[in-house]
């Protein structure tokens, strides 16, 4: 026995084209190759294979409901139905003006991509206030089957010239995640709630929340991108956006951020900046950090701490400098006996 069309869609035989529609509809969503980019080979197979057993069960759900009213009254038919079932409608010809294009041998299967067009696209199966409760699936004019609220031909192959409308993808919605330097330097974890509208099974439009983790690592800066695929508002016709958080930097009041490198500033008396400070410094993740000065502070100073500046995010383990820059404050007033004890000093 071939594929089981009904287990490939996941419903039972008795299915109503409406339960066809709903499954095909969950299936697609879900294997449509841009939403499995890290696994596209399986996806394609499958969103394939989906698309291939809606096409001929649609059809032949359709079929059967416009041979039923036949098939007791015509000697034929009845004989066929009674030894062969369903089965032996299928190479019955399609009722209608053509009088051809019988299954399997008229069943010419489409494009995936083509059946997935038509139903999220140009669908015929359309869920606005439009389409609902007005079935036309035989069109009176005589033009063969329709879809269920549209004028299309819903089996069409675009022969006609007609271009399927391939659903888009809308550019990615960015928002910005403001974060503390002590974040960007020893890393955290966010959550993030977020609220948007899905497409349901029943082709609504819903709203839904859900809670993102955002994993922000020692070192990132300012600009860096998170991106949560598909995560953006659903609507029809289309796929859903990119949800994208954009990493910005809250200012310090102490320490400022040059790259990978931390500086800070320190403002010293002109007695210490000759005698050579020890200054302590509570680095970002908390410790205590003492720095020695040997050298005379002059103004515009600055002094080097290698390794401990910011953590650098592609090369764990190892980080920038820290920059500290010395202001000295020099004294507005001094006494005669300070004066002349600071001309000794200084040799002058």
């Amino acid at each position: 026995m071939g594929v089981d069309y009904y287990e490939v869609l996941n419903v039972g035989k008795n299915a109503t084209d409406d339960d066809l529609k709903k499954a095909y509809r969950k299936l697609a969503m879900r294997w449509h190759p841009d939403k499995n980019p890290t696994d596209k080979k399986e996806a394609e197979a499958k969103f394939k294979q989906i698309s291939e057993a809606y096409e001929l069960k649609i059809q032949l759900t359709l079929v059967l409901c416009l041979q039923n009213f036949q098939v007791l009254s015509d000697p034929q038919k009845r004989t066929t139905y009674d030894q062969h079932g369903e089965e032996g409608l299928k190479d019955m010809p399609v009722p209608g003006p053509s009088g051809s294009g019988g299954f399997p041998n008229g069943f010419n299967p489409r494009n995936a991509e083509d059946i997935f067009a038509e139903f999220f696209g140009s669908s015929p199966f359309e869920f606005g206030s439009a389409g609902v409760g007005r079935s036309t699936r035989y069109s009176s004019d005589g033009g063969g089957f329709r879809g269920f609220g549209g004028g299309d031909n819903m089996f069409r192959t675009y022969s006609d010239g007609a271009v399927p409308q391939t659903p888009k993808k809308p550019p990615p919605v960015e928002s910005k995640l403001p974060c503390t330097l002590e974040e960007l330097y020893s890393g955290s974890s966010r959550k993030m709630k977020i609220s948007r509208t899905v497409v349901d099974a029943n082709g609504r439009v819903v709203p839904e929340s859900e809670i993102l983790s955002i994993d922000i690592k020692p070192g990132w800066k300012k600009g860096t991108k998170i991106t949560f695929p598909d995560k953006g508002n659903e609507q029809h016709n289309q796929l859903p956006a990119d949800l994208v958080f954009v990493i910005d930097e809250k200012p310090h009041n102490v320490y400022k951020r040059d790259g990978n490198d931390l500086i800070i500033s320190h403002r010293v008396t002109l007695a210490e900046a000759i005698g050579g400070p020890t200054i302590n410094i509570t680095t970002l993740d908390g410790r205590d950090l003492p720095v020695t000065i040997t050298e005379i502070v002059h103004p515009g100073y600055e002094h080097v701490v290698q390794q401990e500046g910011m953590p650098i995010a592609k090369e764990p383990g190892t980080r920038g400098d820290l920059k500290i820059k010395f202001e000295v404050k020099f004294p507005t007033k001094l006494t005669e006996d300070q004066r002349e004890a600071l001309k000794s000093a200084l040799g002058g």
